[in-house]
């Protein structure tokens, strides 16, 4: 049975068995408040981070060149970093461009479930046998909580009537689905005090409906969502729910919450062994031509380790200078901290001057992330802004090339 082979349907297959999320559905119909896409980091692993966005035709590459190099890929799934009916038709191209191929694999695809009603047959028909709905509750009141906006045919829903379509939708996709013998595994993302308590309820009404197993898992707070400041469920909270829930149906327990551009074993990604943006063979006719020019980036950083600060939560900026691959750190340099956080972003003009002027003799601001106005004026005087989210040393090789880029 497909499933044995299948990492997050068998517990026995996840040791054995490996699977590639290919990140070509960048959209996302639906804005949850435990969600960020916009945080995209290359050491980070969760749900919706992706450190690029590929075509069909180069998710097709890519898929040969792993299955080249890893024996036991037995799954290809589409986990977005959006939501995969969100964007139909890149999903459904990258899929029949590798079904093409003739490979053994089995495809799956999660998605949020809104536009299942619409695309559940065509999912059938395409030999989609394995199908991930996230379904976080059945009562309108707790989704009033949990989902920010619903965009469905062009309008726009919130409150209650954003969460009885969702689930509305989810429902019927799901009955559709099991109907016409797909595996379908619900994903339940655990909100202390918001849907913990109705869990239950949840995993009852999907045995009900015939669904293959449930997979709780904990809220890992997004920086920049709206619920950035919510505790971390913890998995003691986590497993306590699921051996409750056992006693209804099957629930999955080595989950690692994968990014969506993960590779691999379910216990060791190697993502970073296929980046498509990276060419596999260094260009060595480029290794004579030495670029004499000295650049100076100033980057934002909590430790001095990795790329892992918001510009305009920078009190500090580790000023950096050299060129190739050999940067000397030069100063630790103070500087006014540009925005202490939304409702702030508007005020103190001579602040944001401080912080400006603080990076005005640099090439670049290497930075995790950074908003349109600081872009924006940081570009009004001749500084690149980069955002990257690894180690300082290779995001400033990373700065360096998009430097070169505009020379």
């Amino acid at each position: 049975m497909e499933e044995s082979k299948h990492p997050c349907y068998s517990a026995d297959a996840h040791h054995k068995y490996a699977r590639m999320h290919l990140p070509v559905a960048p959209q996302c119909n639906i804005s949850c408040n435990y969600c960020n896409r916009k945080f995209d980091c290359v050491n980070e692993s969760r749900p919706g981070v992706t450190s690029e966005v590929l075509t069909p035709e180069l998710a097709s590459q890519k898929f040969s060149w792993v299955k080249e190099n890893i024996e036991n890929l037995s799954v290809v799934g589409i986990a977005g970093p959006g939501d995969a009916l969100a964007n139909w038709d890149v999903t459904r191209k990258s899929i029949e461009l590798i079904q093409a191929k003739g490979e053994d694999v089995i495809f799956c695809l999660s998605t949020n479930g809104l536009m299942l009603p619409r695309y559940a047959q065509e999912l059938v028909e395409l030999g989609i046998k394995h199908v991930t709905v996230t379904v976080n509750c059945l009562d309108p009141n707790i989704g009033a909580q949990l989902y920010k906006v619903v965009n469905y045919e062009d309008k726009s829903y919130t409150g209650v009537p954003a969460a009885e379509l969702m689930i509305k939708n989810q429902l019927e996709g799901i009955t559709y689905l099991v109907a016409h013998g797909v595996l379908v595994k619900i994903n339940i993302v655990m909100v202390k005090g918001i849907n913990d308590q109705h869990i239950p309820e949840v995993v009852k009404k999907m045995k009900e409906l015939g669904v293959f197993i449930t997979n709780i898992m904990p809220l890992i707070p997004a920086p920049g969502s709206a619920f950035e400041k919510f505790p971390q469920t913890s998995m003691k909270e986590i497993n306590e729910m699921r051996d409750l829930c056992q006693l209804e149906m099957q629930q999955m327990r080595h989950c690692k919450q994968c990014r969506a551009d993960a590779i691999g074993l379910l216990g060791n990604d190697r993502s970073n062994e296929f980046r498509m943006t990276k060419p596999k063979v260094e260009d060595t006719s480029l290794e004579s031509k030495e670029d004499d020019k000295a650049y100076k980036i100033a980057v934002t950083s909590k430790h001095g380790k990795l790329v892992d600060q918001h510009f305009g939560h920078a009190t500090e900026f580790l000023i950096y200078q050299g060129k190739g691959n050999e940067f000397t750190l030069l100063e630790n340099r103070k500087a006014e901290q540009y925005c202490s956080g939304i409702s702030d972003c508007d005020k103190d003009e001579e602040r944001k001057i401080a912080a400006m002027q603080a990076v005005a003799d640099c090439d670049a601001v290497l930075t995790m992330r950074i908003g349109y106005h600081g872009q924006k004026r940081l570009s009004e005087q001749g500084v690149m802004s980069v955002e990257y989210c690894y180690t300082v040393e290779e995001g400033l090789g990373y700065a360096l090339e998009q430097l070169k880029k505009v020379i």
